[in-house]
């Protein structure tokens, strides 16, 4: 059975901080493709929808590739739901705007926690591994203490090794902390353009949809 010692407990800390900072990159790394990737086809989805002749052509689409893509898909399913159920468009107007809004706004939920999807642990490192660092710190200051006792001298060779390891967890926390805290405000804010981004495509399609229906129901 290992006993855990003071010397033993700062180089688990350290262990621990250097852990959370392989996460952190791992995050960082991972995070910035997938944006990349979710707004280069949300660009490339949008374009095409827009040079679409109308709303028939626009659902036959691929729609599973982009964010924007499975916003209209749930859009596209919301009026074939609806025009499938009801005998008149016009009567059930201001409920099919209902429903095509809800179902957007459901959508656009789940398109915002995918996207959320590893910030909480980004956060949680930032906030944590400052005091992980401090408490390394602790313990290698009173292993520090324990040398002066054992070795009954203040000396320099018996104090620099276990205050040089103490320090070591103080700064390699800060260094873990600093990138987690820079790269959840970078990403919150890639994620709310991103999110803005849908938001305005939802409601662009929704004002689409319920005009090409009014318009469909008045050539009835």
């Amino acid at each position: 059975m290992i006993q855990l010692t003071s010397a033993n407990i700062v180089q688990v800390t350290l262990w621990v901080l250097i852990a959370f900072s392989v996460i952190t990159w791992t995050i960082i790394f991972l995070k910035s493709w997938m944006l990349w990737s979710i707004n280069r086809r949300n660009r490339s989805y949008t374009k095409t929808f827009w040079a679409a002749s109308d709303l028939n052509a626009a659902a036959n689409l691929d729609q599973d590739a982009s964010a924007i893509g499975r916003i209209a898909g749930i859009g596209f399913h919301a009026i074939s739901d609806v025009r499938n159920n009801a005998s008149s468009m016009l009567e059930l107007s201001g409920d099919i705007q209902s429903i095509l809004e809800r179902s957007l706004r459901q959508q656009i939920s789940k398109e915002r926690k995918t996207l959320e999807q590893g910030l909480s642990l980004l956060a949680s490192i930032g906030s944590t591994s400052p005091f992980v660092g401090l408490f390394g710190t602790v313990w290698g200051i009173m292993h520090a203490l324990q040398s002066i006792s054992e070795a009954k001298s203040a000396s320099l060779d018996v104090v620099a090794g276990p205050i040089g390891e103490a320090l070591m967890t103080t700064a390699i926390g800060i260094a873990a902390a600093i990138p987690a805290v820079l790269a959840y405000n970078y990403f919150i804010q890639r994620i709310k353009s991103t999110e803005a981004e849908l938001e305005y495509f939802a409601t662009d399609f929704l004002n689409l949809a319920v005009k090409a229906g009014l318009k469909a129901n008045s050539g009835e």
